[in-house]
Parts: structure tokens; sequence; C-alpha cells
């Protein structure tokens, strides 16, 4: 990679580390690996820097979703998990040269920077599988990297932080990332994801299916994290929900083996139609999105900041899901779509 990128990654990975230093001996064990733990410290430091408000919101195919995009690149690389993009840790897309009037429209309407964007990054990294054919069945964790970053501004901020909206999700991925990686190799691949310019149309996405870094009928299932910080108040407390839940037999396999998530409370939103997966879902993909959006107000507003994220309550969500992903890594079960659900 280019220098500046082993500059960046090193500066970020070293203040990560002093910032998780402390925490070390406060991480909580998972059950059935003492050697993996949750760092609550990690959790807050990543969501604090992608929610920052130097980052200006993450803007879509901005200089500040580049950094973001870095900063993801620089934390898979300390955990020593295999680069899986074309530019190393990273897949540099274009984006096209006029978007929709529509979009435009809504651009200038809600006074987002109008500056011409070109390029969108996702960030890659495999956590290879112990089996020998580890990569026939892969399992695919994703986010989106991205917000809306500067526009009309609410109570004198302009800053669309998008800490909810998505740097809970890329977080997740990220500490996922970090405690599988610390425990024995799975059996299956496991590759993270996290997608530039969702908020543009998903064109990180897009980049993605189209280069994918393995055939994508080697995909087995494709979990998206997206908009957890903060409980949702038509759920029991400490649940999550799975988009398109009854579309197929994941959620409640998931649940099976000690997920604390449930059918999505917002049929009449059409989520499982508005995140990243449903871009996978459409090339046959079993794919969906973990969420606990409970609607609330912040949502595409400056107030979607770090002020408003329950820590405690993201912190748990992720350590629901790391046996529950480790068993799905160990096994050879493979989702499959219920009758009619196939979109």
């Amino acid at each position: 990679m280019p220098s500046r990128f082993h500059l960046l990654s090193s500066l970020i990975g070293l203040s990560l580390c002093l910032a998780c230093l402390p925490s070390l001996s406060a991480a909580t064990p998972i059950a059935g690996d003492p050697t993996a733990a949750i760092c609550a410290a990690c959790v807050h430091a990543d969501l604090n820097f992608l929610a920052s408000d130097e980052l200006h919101g993450r803007g879509s195919g901005t200089r500040d979703e580049h950094l973001a995009a870095l900063y993801a690149a620089s934390l898979f690389q300390s955990f020593g998990l295999t680069p899986a993009g074309e530019d190393g840790y990273l897949q540099h897309a274009p984006l096209p040269a006029h978007m929709s009037p529509q979009f435009d429209k809504y651009m200038k309407a809600n006074q987002f920077d109008q500056n011409q964007r070109t390029d969108t990054w996702n960030t890659l990294a495999w956590l290879k599988g112990s089996a020998p054919d580890a990569d026939k069945e892969v399992i695919l964790l994703t986010a989106h990297l991205d917000h809306l970053g500067l526009g009309k501004a609410y109570d004198g901020d302009t800053i669309y932080n998008g800490a909810d909206d998505d740097a809970s999700g890329t977080t997740a991925v990220l500490e996922l990332a970090r405690v599988l990686s610390q425990g024995p190799r799975p059996r299956r691949s496991i590759l993270f994801v996290l997608f530039g310019s969702e908020e543009l149309g998903g064109y990180g996405n897009q980049y993605f299916l189209e280069h994918p870094p393995v055939p994508l009928n080697q995909i087995a299932l494709n979990l998206e994290f997206e908009m957890i910080g903060r409980p949702d108040p038509k759920l029991p407390n400490k649940t999550l929900w799975l988009t398109g839940y009854e579309r197929s037999n994941l959620g409640s396999t998931l649940a099976s083996h000690g997920a604390a998530i449930s059918a999505d409370p917002h049929p009449d939103q059409h989520f499982f139609q508005r995140s990243d997966n449903f871009a996978l879902a459409k090339k046959g993909i079993v794919a969906q999105t973990v969420s606990s959006f409970g609607l609330h107000t912040d949502y595409h507003r400056p107030s979607d900041d770090i002020a408003h994220i329950d820590f405690d309550f993201l912190t748990h969500s992720i350590q629901s899901m790391i046996e529950p992903v480790r068993w799905l890594a160990n096994t050879d079960w493979k989702p499959e779509w219920n009758p009619g659900g196939k979109p």
C-alpha cells in the first residue's frame, strides 16, 4: 500500500492500542473461549472516532469516508487478518459522474455538501478458516462506513455524525473481527466487509458484488449490522431484531444458538430492502440485517451523535452475537430461504 497508508495505520493503531490497554483486565470473557473477550474501551474508541466531529459525518464519497475506511483497514491489519481488497485491505470504487435528478434534489433540499464525489472505498479482510475447503462456504459480516456528512443545520449543528447510523454497526464488525481473530481459527473463513457510500445508493456494495474476493456462490450467508447503538422500546431489554426474519431460517437458527434476536417489529418500514444486505439477497445470498432501530427521531439528523449512544446496550449486543457467529463459522449448516422469501 502507499506509504501514507502505513503512516496513518501506525498512528491510528498506536492510538487505539493505548486507548484499550487499561481495559484489558476488565474485558468480558466469552463462554467457551476464555482467550476471547469483549473490549469495552475498544468499542468506545472505535465509535468515538468514527462519529467524531473531526470526521464531519463521514459523507459518502468524501475524504472523511476515506479516512474511516483507512481507520478500519489499520485495525484489520493489527488483528492479523488477511487483506481481501484489490489494494490491500481496500477496494477503491468510482462513483457515477451524475447522480439521479431525485438524488440531486434531495441533496440540495438538505444542503448537503455539493462538491463532486468521484470515489468511494470499501474495507475488506479475511479471517481464513482452518478447513481445506474453508472458502467454499464463507461467512460474510458487513456494515456501512458512511453517513450524510455536512448539511442543513438543526439547533446550530451541521454535522450529521451518524453515531447509530452506522458507526454502531461498523464498530460491531470491527469488534467481532478483533475477538474472533484472537481465538482458534474457525473451520469456515469469515469475510469482514465495510461498505462505502450506502447512503448514496449502495455504490460500495455494488462494486463489491462486481469485484468479489470470492465467487458469490461461495458466500454461505451475510449478516449486516445496522443501527445497534440504542435499544428498540418495542422489544424486551437487550434484544436485537433481524430484518426479513420470516424470509429465511437464519434468524430462528441464530436464536436457537443463543442470539437475543427476534423478528423485525416494524414490518411496515420495509427495512429488509433498506440496507446493503438487499443487494446481496437479490443475488441469491441469504443476507439479512441485524438492528435495534426503534424509529428514534435522531435518524438522519445531526443529533444522531455519541451522546445518544447506549454503550452498555451496544457492548452487550456485540457480545451476544459472538457465540452464534462462531457457531456459524464452525458448522456445516447453511441457511435457506423460506418459500416465497427470496427477493
